[in-house]
Parts: C-alpha cells; structure tokens; sequence
C-alpha cells in the first residue's frame, strides 16, 4: 500500500543515510522500524533466552578437548 507520511529533515536525512549504509531502500528501512515497533514483549524474551543459552552452551565447551580417536583393540587391552 502506498502512502504519504511527513517526516522531520533530520531524521529523513539520517534515514536515507542509513538506507545507502545498508545498501537497502528507504522503504526497507522503514519497514525493519515498525516490525521493531509492533514487535511484542515475548519476542523479546525468546531472543533474549536464545542468545543466554547459546552463551551458556558456548561457556560450557571446553577449549582444551579434542576428537577422541577409536582405540585398537590392543590398546583396550593394555590399559
């Protein structure tokens, strides 16, 4: 849908800035706004939960671990 909205200078001016940073559309710009706008509370809390548990499961790997190689039989038996 088409329409005509009246904005300041300076925040047209900052968003087609924005825009050719990005390599995008004016449009695009202000669509990525009010999806950020309408967007609810609970989105919120799921993002922030995904990236806590994606920290947390990276904090946990340990950095000193490598592949385990399979044993020969001689080796299950020496140990």
């Amino acid at each position: 849908m088409k329409t005509t909205i009246e904005l300041p200078d300076e925040l047209f001016q900052q968003a087609k800035v924005m825009a050719a940073e990005r390599s995008t559309t004016l449009k695009d710009i202000m669509v990525q706004a009010l999806k950020l706008w309408f967007r609810t509370p609970a989105e919120d809390e799921e993002k922030n939960r995904q990236a806590t548990v994606k920290r947390l499961l990276q904090a946990m790997r340990a950095s000193n671990t490598e592949p385990m190689a399979p044993l020969r039989r001689e080796e299950i038996y020496d140990r």
